[in-house]
């Protein structure tokens, strides 16, 4: 059995730990507030423009525009959206894990990656999967203008034709407690067709200007969505992740609470039975 100088040094070590990860939730906590309700303000504006753009399509002829090209698909991009830190469960994991299956049955000599976070970018370059960008430590000062950067050199490496499809992995919000891993595919521009409906339409302004102009912008805001639905996800998760560790450690300390009683009420016990002993010896 450890002494109980061991012992005590392990919990004050625990209770230590515990500060520490009990800071951490309540930091991840207000962040996830925040990126929550960023998250939550931007879905309403991030459909209805994917559903205006899912009406337009139809009607659009695909040579209008580059970014509706549809080629024969012999290599794509990948955008793997992560974190810039770990200590958030398996939220980075799982992501990484889907991510590189599907671009390893593709085969990864043909897919470009554009990772955005460290660990993304950390995970693919150890493994020598060919990154054309990677984008970090920009997070904790997010704005639309990191969506904008990253969505104009994601278009331009499709309309350059150095791939014919650009899929985007990363984590979609569901609530606290559940994010799920999502991989969608960006680019070419699809859409799906519903029998019984007339695509006989009238458009003001005219249908070249809509296009031009809403689908770049729709291609930003999607970008946007991807980036705050990861964030929300990743607070949620290191929020959830240090819940767990502060339960563990007040477990832990519960448990060394009661060897350390036990070794001190044993080293009592020890040292009354050395202190009897030895008056027995002085009486004889």
């Amino acid at each position: 059995m450890a002494n109980l100088k061991d012992i005590r040094d392990r919990i004050k070590s625990v209770k230590s730990i515990q500060k520490v990860t009990k800071a951490m939730k309540m930091v991840a906590a207000a962040k996830m507030r925040r990126a929550q309700e960023r998250m939550e303000q931007s879905r309403p504006y991030s459909n209805s423009l994917a559903e205006v753009i899912q009406h337009l399509l139809p009607d659009v002829d695909r040579e209008m525009l580059p970014l509706l090209d549809v080629r024969d698909v012999k290599r794509k991009a990948y955008v793997v959206v992560s974190a810039d830190r770990g200590l958030a469960g398996a939220f980075n994991t799982n992501l990484l894990k889907i991510a590189q299956k599907e671009i390893d049955e593709f085969g990864k000599e043909n897919v470009d990656l554009f990772c955005i976070g460290k660990k993304s970018r950390d995970h693919f370059k150890r493994r020598g999967y060919n990154i054309i960008e990677s984008h970090v430590e920009f997070w904790a000062e997010m704005e639309f203008e990191n969506a904008m950067m990253i969505g104009r050199s994601i278009i331009d490496h499709f309309t350059s034709g150095q791939v014919d499809e650009i899929h985007v992995a990363y984590n979609y919000f569901l609530n606290i407690a559940h994010q799920e891993v999502k991989s969608e595919s960006l680019l070419p521009l699809v859409y799906e067709s519903v029998e019984g409906v007339s695509h006989n339409r009238l458009y003001e302004p005219s249908k070249e200007e809509l296009v031009t102009s809403l689908i770049p912008r729709h291609l930003n805001v999607q970008m946007w969505k991807y980036l705050l639905e990861s964030y929300a996800s990743e607070q949620a998760a290191r929020m959830l992740s240090m819940e767990n560790a502060t339960s563990n450690a007040q477990d832990m300390i519960k448990d060394l609470t009661l060897q350390f009683n036990k070794a001190r009420q044993a080293a009592i016990t020890t040292e009354m039975l050395e202190i009897v002993g030895g008056a027995e010896a002085l009486g004889k």
